[in-house]
């Protein structure tokens, strides 16, 4: 037994040699790409990844006035992340980015007011609230940024917090002038209706 792991630890040692000699790889240093012609280039983390560009996928009238509604820029969400957005050169399209994430996002018709966009080749979805936005990975079935705000986004959710809107599970207050007035209409009937003094 003991000269079969003798045997193995000495099969495996010089693997074990040659994994510690390859050279550290230095921070921030970018991967290579050998290219026809033997020449190399830089390649990003974000050039591996595939972005929808179909020419075929064509916006409605509607679509384009929802993306003029999108903010765009450098939105800071929660946990320090960050989310880019950019128009595309193509008409109502937009580049979204966070970390080494990127999508080409379209708006898609939304039945709730909301703006919405999507990246449907890559299963990603950009909704954005009036108070705040959220990206998220339907294919991953999580957030990728959350408490995403706008400096107008921002401005709504001071507001929200000053004045809130009532909850829809709450039944609704009763008008005050309504109210007032069905307690003053029995005092002015029995003000003008003095009862009659016993004889």
């Amino acid at each position: 037994m003991k000269a079969l792991l003798a045997a193995m630890l000495i099969a495996v040692t010089p693997a074990l040699v040659l994994a510690q000699t390859k050279p550290p790889v230095k921070k921030g240093a970018k991967e290579t790409v050998k290219k026809r012609g033997g020449k190399s280039a830089a390649k990003t983390a974000e050039e591996a990844i595939p972005v929808d560009d179909d020419p075929a996928h064509t916006l409605t009238p509607a679509d384009l006035e929802v993306a003029k509604l999108v903010h765009v820029g450098d939105i800071p969400c929660e946990l320090g992340a960050t989310v880019h957005i950019t128009p595309h050169k193509r008409e109502g399209f937009f580049n979204v980015r966070t970390g080494i994430q990127r999508f080409r996002m379209h708006p898609v018709e939304s039945r709730t007011g909301a703006i919405r966009l999507e990246d449907p080749r890559a299963g990603a979805m950009w909704l954005q609230l009036g108070n705040k936005s959220m990206l998220m990975s339907q294919k991953m079935g999580l957030r990728l940024a959350d408490e995403c705000m706008s400096p107008a986004q921002a401005t709504v959710a001071e507001a929200l917090k000053k004045n809130p809107m009532p909850s829809l599970l709450e039944p609704l207050p009763a008008p005050k002038a309504a109210a007032s007035a069905d307690v003053a209409a029995p005092a002015a009937a029995a003000a003008a209706d003095p009862v009659p003094a016993s004889k």
